[in-house]
């Protein structure tokens, strides 16, 4: 009993440290670029709310408008010009609170050119603040291949990944970008080295575990994996999520392997809760706190990076 409350104190104390660094690093707001659909929690609406909880201001541009996500059946599409949104983006360029902005994080693109607007945006930032964070979410496809016409995958590839601090594509869209096929870690490794950003956060990676899904790290450092238990029929937004959340977690100041194994617990906790109730979407009103202080065990193992390999 006694071995047991020193152990919830200990995991107390090492919780509420990460709450202050949090709140003694999150000055700075977000740019987020992604789509936003009226109902569920997908695009920026997952994306924001995650990032607004966890203590970061946010400017929301958003890509295209949906009433729900396509998953969900047919619905219109609300569209911008592509002069329009280019015209936003100068805005954002121009904006007198511009130096507020600590990183950018982009999603689903309507289309190409919404893409090389926002590498233009990055660049312009990076101007004055050479150490802007860039997190490139290269929302295209899955497993039933590219869901976004191949010319804005293309632009995503030649104007976004190489301006990326970090890139988080799902293990599908790594291997589209790539030209590779990913049948285990070692190519997934290998691939996301190849293809330039410092840092990438490949998630739906192979599992090390029976019954597992996993989210693989690797910087010039690491090579780290985060595994949980696959859970059936999940809601759609979980790579916005993820995405959010981690770079929350980078944003704080929290060093990269207890951000990846905390990221992938807040994602992993509020997906087995949306699933237990029934939802068809992430419930994230409701698990606020699973994004704050998640609890859910997450398996973190470290792999062999690839140069280490190399000098063998």
């Amino acid at each position: 009993m006694v071995d047991s409350v020193a152990s919830k104190r200990s995991s107390n104390a090492v919780i509420i440290r990460i709450l202050d660094i949090m709140s003694e690093n999150a000055a700075g707001a977000v740019i987020v670029i992604s789509s936003h659909v009226v109902r569920g929690s997908v695009g920026n609406r997952a994306a924001v709310f995650a990032l607004e909880t966890l203590g970061h201001p946010v400017w929301a541009l958003p890509t295209i408008v949906l009433p729900w996500h396509p998953g969900h059946g047919r619905s219109t599409r609300l569209t911008f010009a592509e002069t329009d949104f280019d015209a936003a983006i100068d805005d954002l360029i121009r904006a007198p609170w511009i130096g507020e902005v600590k990183a950018v994080l982009s999603g689903y693109f309507g289309n190409a050119a919404q893409a090389r607007s926002v590498a233009r945006l990055i660049g312009a930032l990076r101007q004055d603040n050479p150490e802007l964070l860039y997190v490139c979410d290269p929302v295209m496809g899955d497993l039933g291949g590219l869901y976004v016409p191949e010319a804005t995958a293309e632009a995503i590839r030649d104007h976004l990944i190489p301006l990326a601090s970090l890139a988080t594509p799902n293990r599908y869209e790594l291997a589209w970008l790539s030209g590779a096929a990913l049948e285990d870690n070692s190519a997934i490794m290998e691939a996301a080295l190849a293809l330039g950003p410092s840092r990438m956060l490949v998630t739906s990676a192979v599992p090390m575990m029976a019954g597992g899904t996993g989210n693989l790290y690797l910087s010039g450092r690491h090579a780290l994996l985060a595994e949980h238990r696959v859970v059936d029929n999940p809601p759609n937004g979980l790579g916005d999520l993820i995405a959010a959340v981690f770079l929350s977690r980078l944003l704080s100041g929290i060093e990269d392997e207890k951000a990846l194994q905390l990221a992938t617990a807040s994602v992993f906790e509020v997906l087995a809760r949306a699933v237990k109730r029934g939802s068809n979407e992430l419930m994230l009103a409701s698990d606020a706190s699973s994004l704050s202080t998640p609890m859910a065990m997450v398996q973190m193992r470290r792999l062999v990076h690839p140069a280490q390999r190399r000098k063998k």
